[in-house]
């Protein structure tokens, strides 16, 4: 097992606010212009999933195995190259200062550790910025 995790971030909204926005996938739907179409094709999603194709690597779907209020949001990919576990955690510091980290573990191989490592650590940290980004007062 390898894990891959973000930088913390901070997100200038209220940990519920962030919350009810990353715990139902739905939410996409405010954010999926931005998705680069050259990128990520076949994109879509309900309140529990979310799946996609991306070149090489082929179909991914997560889903949300495990919300915990304001706190912890746990996902599995039911459909990957490669199993991941993916959970996204949240601390309010202040009324208006939730810090958010993201952590990715993935059952890798010895083979291609080293050819995936760099690529999922860069992706978990692009996510985690857009992420922190989100218009969470929509």
């Amino acid at each position: 097992m390898a894990d891959f995790v973000s930088d913390i971030k901070t997100i200038p909204h209220g940990d519920d606010k962030v919350f009810a926005m990353l715990s139902d996938l739905s939410n996409l739907e405010r954010v999926k212009d931005r998705i680069p179409q050259d990128k990520l094709q076949n994109f879509t999603f309900d309140r529990d999933t979310c799946s996609f194709s991306v070149s090489p690597v082929g179909s991914v779907e997560f889903k949300i195995i495990e919300r915990e209020p304001n706190r912890t949001i746990k996902f599995e990919t039911t459909n990957s190259p490669v199993p991941l576990t993916m959970w996204i955690q949240l601390k309010q510091v202040e009324t208006n200062d939730t810090k958010m980290k993201m952590t990715v573990r993935a059952d890798l191989n010895p083979f291609i550790k080293p050819m995936v490592s760099k690529p999922l650590q860069e992706a978990v940290d692009r996510i985690s910025d857009v992420l922190a980004n989100l218009p969470y007062s929509e």
